[in-house]
């Protein structure tokens, strides 16, 4: 099985990274509850530097549907207010010269479709990344097998192996897209 062989260790890498990508992208779209995680691809320019948000300040959710960000430097709020209004998270920031609130609405119809839609795309997103794992190792194998360091009988079984291997994690990103669809339908 391939989990074991040391020969699929980094193409197993690739792919377990993939599915931790994807989760990361699923804990960025937000599901009508006050998540900080919505914040992690957001960048400020802070001594010339794109810093993440969580870096620049403290963020705490005083109720389920509300962040607030408290910069350590006072003079960033106007870089972060701008950073959240140019991402794509679709909230106002409010500043009140202190901190920055974000008030998550409560999802419409509408926009659970489209969030739906989002994750779908990033999980077929994932996937194709993994077929191009499993393509770029069949590749590597071929070549193995036509300087005849791989017999044709060993090729078929890496194949096989591969094969299943992209299947499972196609079943993973399936389980994790369902249950991020899930969550997204119960709001």
């Amino acid at each position: 099985m391939y989990q074991n062989d040391p020969t699929y260790t980094e193409y197993l890498d690739k792919m377990t990274k993939t599915v931790s990508s994807l989760e990361s992208q699923f804990a960025t779209v937000r599901a009508g509850r006050a998540n900080a995680a919505v914040l992690d691809q957001i960048r400020v320019e802070y001594y010339g530097v794109a810093t993440p948000v969580n870096q620049v300040g403290t963020i705490s959710s005083p109720d389920p549907r509300t962040l607030v960000i408290q910069p350590w430097d006072p003079t960033l709020l106007k870089a972060i207010e701008k950073a959240i209004l140019t991402s794509d998270i679709g909230i106002n920031p409010q500043n009140d010269g202190k901190v920055i609130r974000l008030n998550f609405p409560q999802l419409t119809e509408e926009r659970r479709k489209d969030l739906i839609k989002q994750v779908s795309k990033y999980a077929e997103t994932a996937k194709t990344a993994v077929r191009n794992v499993r393509r770029e190792a069949l590749d590597k194998f071929k070549k193995q097998q036509k300087s005849s360091e791989l017999t044709e009988d060993d090729y078929k079984n890496v194949e096989k192996d591969l094969q299943q291997m992209t299947d499972d994690f196609i079943k993973k990103i399936d389980s994790v897209t369902a249950s991020k669809e899930k969550e997204l339908t119960s709001i």
